[in-house]
């Protein structure tokens, strides 16, 4: 077979190697080959785990080079051996059958998820995981118990991916919570995990969601704790059902005492929530004496499946519940702002009539200041001529003093109502109808 160059990268970028080269008779290792020797790029299998789960990936460029001929010879199979034929009594040898191992699966997600997971702050015995890393699977286990519950998450999301839908970390820009999660197998009415009773469990930081079609449904595998006896030995605590306690003698265990906790059980539950705010659903699973966790993950698919029109209807009736309780708060907001509108134009109304009494009331001191100086200029013109000189003088640095009299100053530093504040409303402040001052 020939092909240019370009053709050739076309072929390479459209399917994986594997997948292509049997179409050429050839090996996935012996195509890669062909393309290294032209300079002719391919993606790796990464750029195809990532388109398969909708991530936009970029395809390497092909390099500048002459669009050349490329001839690829398909590679003959070497012909098998017969097997010699039977020399005994006329009896067929039976070959043994050879088992032929079967690479395990593993899920996108979950790939370098146990690295990061082991990675952790540390953990004493009986608390649970708490890595670094916040944007990871929704995977709760303690260190002893993290190869089970990564095991049944990839059986979850396998299941999940075969009924074609997708898993995947919630994106970034996407309004998804993560519920609150509970860890008890038995639920009760207290909390004993943790040292001091307190203790509060990783999550991360975005829910794990699957779509079924477009519904959202958040999904966490969690470790489940049980509530057991420890006892208190040595400065640490160990459970009372432990080799080293029950090891000891009655003496050894004089000063010490026991209490209890909530610790990992090594069992695990799968939940599936709805991770839109403000709708109540859940369903879970657990493991059982009768039946492991791993035995119920078709069940599981299968319900979440059923459950999806249900779902979505809860979801939309919450769409339509957000969008009556927004139009409430808006209108309620809005009678606020007219109630503060209506006050502010009543403060400014009552300020400004305030201003002008003080005004008028000025004033009139004002006229009483001018009366005393016009009688003071008429008793002048009677004075002596020595006199009056001295007295003139004298009036006009009073007058100086005692400021300008003209009512139009007075008035032009009163500030009217809609000086103080305009209303967002349009509406013009006035007096009240009366036009009194003292009203209010």
């Amino acid at each position: 077979m020939n092909l240019t160059r370009s053709e050739l990268y076309n072929r390479v970028c459209g399917a994986p190697l594997s997948r292509l080269a049997p179409e050429f008779g050839l090996t996935g290792t012996a195509l890669a080959a062909i393309c290294r020797h032209h300079q002719i790029p391919y993606p790796g299998s990464g750029y195809w785990t990532r388109k398969s789960l909708g991530i936009a990936v970029e395809l390497p460029a092909l390099p500048d080079g002459p669009d050349a001929i490329i001839e690829i010879t398909p590679v003959t199979p070497k012909p098998r051996e017969k097997s010699a034929p039977a020399t005994d009594t006329g009896t067929r040898l039976k070959a043994k059958p050879v088992a032929k191992t079967r690479r395990l699966e593993h899920h996108p997600l979950l790939i370098g998820a146990e690295e990061h997971l082991r990675k952790s702050r540390t953990a004493k015995d009986g608390e649970f995981l708490r890595p670094y890393k916040r944007i990871l699977p929704d995977v709760i286990s303690s260190e002893a118990a993290l190869s089970r519950a990564l095991s049944i998450a990839n059986h979850l999301y396998l299941a999940l991916d075969r009924l074609g839908y997708r898993v995947q970390i919630a994106p970034a820009g996407e309004d998804h919570h993560r519920i609150h999660i509970k860890e008890q197998e038995v639920e009760r009415k207290d909390r004993k995990y943790g040292r001091y009773h307190s203790g509060s469990i990783w999550g991360p930081d975005r829910p794990t969601i699957v779509y079924i079609g477009t519904v959202p449904i958040g999904l966490a595998v969690t470790e489940m704790t049980e509530r057991v006896t420890m006892r208190y030995l040595n400065g640490e605590y160990y459970r009372e059902d432990s080799k080293l306690v029950r090891s000891m003698k009655a003496w050894q265990l004089t000063h010490s005492w026991t209490t209890e906790q909530d610790m990992p059980s090594g069992r695990f539950r799968i939940i599936a929530y709805s991770p839109k705010r403000g709708v109540d659903w859940a369903l879970s699973w657990q493991d059982a004496e009768s039946e492991p966790l791993t035995g119920v993950i078709p069940k599981v698919a299968e319900t979440l499946r059923a459950s999806s029109d249900k779902l979505q209807a809860l979801m939309t009736a919450e769409d339509e519940a957000e969008a009556k309780r927004k139009k409430e708060r808006q209108e309620e907001w809005e009678r606020y702002e007219r109630r503060e509108d209506e006050r502010k134009i009543a403060q400014s109304i009552k300020e400004s009539q305030q201003q002008l009494a003080e005004i008028i009331e000025s004033w009139g001191k004002a006229m009483v200041v001018e009366r005393f100086f016009n009688d003071v200029g008429d008793r002048l013109a009677e004075a002596a001529d020595e006199q009056r000189q001295l007295l003139e003088a004298r009036v006009k640095l009073a007058r100086q003093m005692m400021g300008s009299i003209d009512p139009l100053e007075f008035i032009k530093n009163w500030r009217a109502p809609s000086d103080r504040y305009r209303s967002k409303y349009d509406r013009l402040p006035r007096p009240p109808a009366s036009g009194r001052l003292d009203e209010q």
